[in-house]
């Protein structure tokens, strides 16, 4: 049991670190149940579900935004636009990672899909990020019905583990002109229902059954990966602002590189 907790602990800082940057929180999960042997159906399950105390952490770091005080009528207004528009953005990959679920984690959960998406990944985050791109959204209630339609498109690509959810939609957003902290910011909005939606379909297709050790082993992940991510948060808001995201490129090849050569 203690051994299990430990595992529980380090999975949870790996998510916390790494659900929000540009890295693929998914692929380091792989990569770590390998490591820990802490892999099959309830490992799978463990990876989704505590990804929730992340978003958590979403939640109560941008409170102000997604839970604001309606002083008038135009505040409530643009409020409810801002969250019809998060809404149509998740629509893409509601439509295609749900009835594709089981596929995609009996085939594509496996180190080498990992290290090839990280590479390809990375080559999305230089061509997104390029000096000389034009920004022509600088607030995310500027963002339009069609902008966040391709941005939800992108994200279907975080559907393949080790291209990260994160890096899919801010490299969607950086495309149609998005500026980097909105790009940030409306990636996190994104993964507050699509994150939430997904550890939902996991739970009641696991038919909500779990040993007492289960329980504990999903409250310490969540519990971990919520303190985690919260400080990630923070600290990726006050980085994009003033640095592009070449650093996150460089580390996704030499990761992916690693784990071809250490498989």
């Amino acid at each position: 049991m203690f051994v299990e907790i430990i595992k529980a602990i380090v999975l949870g800082i790996i998510e916390g670190l790494t659900e929000f940057l540009p890295v693929s929180s998914t692929g380091h999960l792989i990569i770590a149940n390998k490591v820990l042997a802490f892999e099959g159906a309830f490992a799978n399950l463990f990876s989704v579900v505590i990804q929730s105390g992340a978003i958590l952490a979403v939640i109560i770091y941008f409170r102000d935004k997604l839970l604001p005080k309606f002083d008038s009528k135009e505040t409530f207004v643009k409020y409810v636009k801002f969250i019809a528009v998060v809404c149509i953005a998740i629509v893409p990959a509601g439509l295609v990672g749900i009835p594709f679920e089981s596929a995609i984690e009996a085939y594509l959960f496996n180190t080498t899909t990992v290290s090839i998406a990280l590479v390809l990944g990375a080559g999305l985050l230089f061509f997104a990020d390029r000096k000389g791109r034009k920004v022509t959204v600088d607030d995310e209630h500027q963002i339009t019905v069609k902008q966040a339609l391709i941005v939800g498109c992108f994200q279907c690509l975080a559907m393949i583990p080790g291209m990260s959810r994160s890096a899919s939609t801010i490299v969607g957003g950086l495309v149609v002109g998005f500026s980097r902290s909105v790009a940030a910011e409306f990636s996190f909005f994104m993964s507050v229902p699509t994150i939430m939606g997904a550890s939902l379909v996991k739970l009641i297709k696991s038919e909500l059954v779990f040993t007492s050790h289960e329980i504990i082993l999903l409250l310490v992940g969540s519990v971990v990966s919520f303190v985690v991510a919260y400080y990630v948060i923070a600290f990726f808001m006050n980085y994009i602002k003033k640095r592009d995201l070449k650093i996150f490129a460089y580390y996704r090849i030499i990761l992916g590189i690693l784990v071809i050569l250490l498989k």
